[in-house]
């Protein structure tokens, strides 16, 4: 009887667990068992195993095989256990020695001819052998660069099963010769989801093509709308804007990702496990670097925006999303369920989406921008532009933004349309991404120095507790927001989120903390009632 176990990993979401491959070989009738409650495409690695070893010069052992997938009580998907498969039987035939896979993690799908193709999610999978205890991985070749991203682990890169063989073995490594010159590596395919390439909207449609990047000088006029967009960048605020068409509503929106800071090494590897797992991560680009953004369509459904599908929920838009930019552009269009989903993550920074299939969590910190006509034709606040919509049609179309969900967007602003001085340029041109990206850069220093030791990291994710308790503003700067709650305008949750953008109002001034005018800064963005403050955040 020969045994040998090798070790892979099986994703839930965006977290893998340890998998140990198991197999025995017993005398009997020549025959190839799967158990472990493998899926659909698992169960079909049994016939890609059995040709990748045969055509890689190896033996097929003619014994009863079983090969066991440990923990058997873990749904397992996906063809990325081939390589596991394939080592820990060579390795109870006595092919390769068992003691040198016991240890190693292995991850990779297998071509019928050996080759070892690559699959989606190898940066969370190794994260995941990293954190079980285990310091070799084995990765197919095209994502040796994502799994290295993973400190403490010792990562070989391979191009066939032949060369994996050759190096258990200490035997010479045979060269592979890459197929196809000239065209697009087919080994990639297993990398992207069809449809979900550069057309899932995770970056503006300008930046894409000719490597042109958005800019806000590009913006004619809005100084109310680009100040929220700064204060928005700076302290991670939700933010609204309302108007009717053509007012530059989308372009603004376009522009908040290139104003949010490069993100983090942690940030970095939170975003790019998500788009590894979903299969949108660009080949040749191991680490996102730059805050997303996403802009799902109007007609998305509610478990294309939280998450969800057949079987194991799969990261939806506000998990494409996490540490980027969420833009709903026609948000009134989208259908109140969908809407309504997104209150929990907002508040929490995560989702949780239950199927029958079990329970995930994905990471859905973003920040949120909305875009809305005030009435169907769009024309309602304009005068003498003749909007025929009547009185009920106008309430009804901007009811489908519901109370509860408004209530969790710190910034409200009106786009008013451009004029021609703005449109022509006599106006002068607005300050360019770099200048506003540099104060939002110097204004979450502050945070970050402030909120030093706290869990939180902008003033966005700050509790209304600390607000009130540790946080103070200046004496006297909380009475007009005061007013406000005792009429009704704002709520207690209205109330700590306009604390939040005074903050957000002070850093981008430089001050130790905010005063009554930046108070009456946040109360104008957030309510849209004139209190006569300066255009500027950071002129005073």
């Amino acid at each position: 009887m020969g045994f040998a176990r090798a070790c892979s990993v099986a994703l839930v979401g965006v977290e893998g667990v340890v998998v140990e491959v198991q197999a025995d070989l017993e005398p009997g009738v020549a025959a190839f068992t799967l158990v472990g409650l493998p899926d659909k495409s698992l169960v079909e690695s049994r016939d890609r195993v059995r040709a990748a070893v045969v055509n890689s010069g190896a033996e097929w052992p003619q014994k009863k095989l079983t090969v066991g997938l440990s923990p058997a009580s873990v749904p397992k998907s996906g063809s990325g256990f081939d390589l596991a498969v394939a080592s820990a039987v060579l390795g109870a035939a006595e092919r390769i020695d068992p003691a040198a896979i016991a240890d190693v993690v292995m991850i990779g799908e297998l071509g019928l001819d050996g080759r070892v193709r690559p699959v989606r999610g190898v940066l969370p999978a190794v994260l995941a052998a990293a954190e079980a205890g285990y310091e070799q991985v084995v990765v197919p070749e095209q994502t040796a660069g994502e799994a290295a991203l993973v400190p403490g682990v010792s990562v070989l890169g391979v191009r066939s099963l032949r060369q994996l063989i050759a190096v258990l073995c200490d035997e010479p490594v045979p060269d592979e010769p890459v197929d196809g010159q000239g065209r697009p590596d087919a080994m990639l395919a297993g990398l992207m989801i069809p449809g979900s390439g550069l057309g899932t909207g995770l970056a503006p449609a300008a930046a894409r093509g000719d490597g042109h990047r958005p800019d806000l000088a590009d913006v004619a006029g809005q100084p109310r709308p680009r100040q929220a967009l700064e204060v928005a960048a700076a302290g991670g605020h939700h933010l609204l804007f309302t108007g009717p068409p053509g007012a530059g509503k989308t372009m603004l929106a376009e522009r908040l990702s290139a104003v949010l800071p490069p993100l983090t090494r942690q940030e970095s590897l939170e975003v790019t496990a998500v788009h590894s797992v979903a299969g949108i991560l660009p080949p040749g680009e191991p680490l996102v670097s730059r805050a997303p953004y996403c802009a799902p369509h109007h007609s998305a459904t509610m478990q294309s925006l939280v998450g969800g599908g057949n079987g194991m929920p799969r990261p939806g838009a506000v998990s494409l999303a996490h540490r980027g930019v969420l833009f709903l552009d026609e948000a009134p269009e989208f259908s109140g369920k969908a809407l309504d989903a997104l209150r929990q993550p907002l508040e929490s920074g995560h989702v949780v989406v239950a199927r029958a299939a079990g329970v995930v969590r994905l990471p859905a910190r973003f920040l949120m921008v909305l875009a809305a006509n005030p009435c169907p034709c769009g024309r309602h606040t304009l005068t003498g532009a003749g909007c025929e919509c009547p009185p009920s049609v106008v309430r009804r179309y901007q009811a489908r933004l519901s109370g509860p969900l408004l209530d969790r967007v710190d910034l409200r602003v009106e786009v008013q349309p451009v004029d021609r001085a703005d449109l022509l340029g006599q106006g002068g041109r607005g300050e360019s991404t770099a200048v506003v990206a540099a104060r939002v850069r110097a204004a979450r220093a502050r945070a970050a120095e402030r909120l030093a030791g706290t869990p939180w990291a902008t003033n966005s994710e700050v509790p209304g507790h600390e607000l009130r308790t540790r946080l103070l503003a200046a004496p006297g700067a909380l009475a007009a927001a005061e007013r406000d709650l005792e009429r009704g305008i704002l709520t207690a949750r209205g109330l700590d989120r306009v604390l939040r953008v005074a903050w957000t109002v002070a850093d981008l001034r430089g001050a130790d903390r905010p005063d009554a005018s930046d108070v009456a800064v946040a109360l104008e963005l957030r309510t849209g009632i004139q209190r006569g403050v300066p255009m500027g955040v950071g002129e005073r």
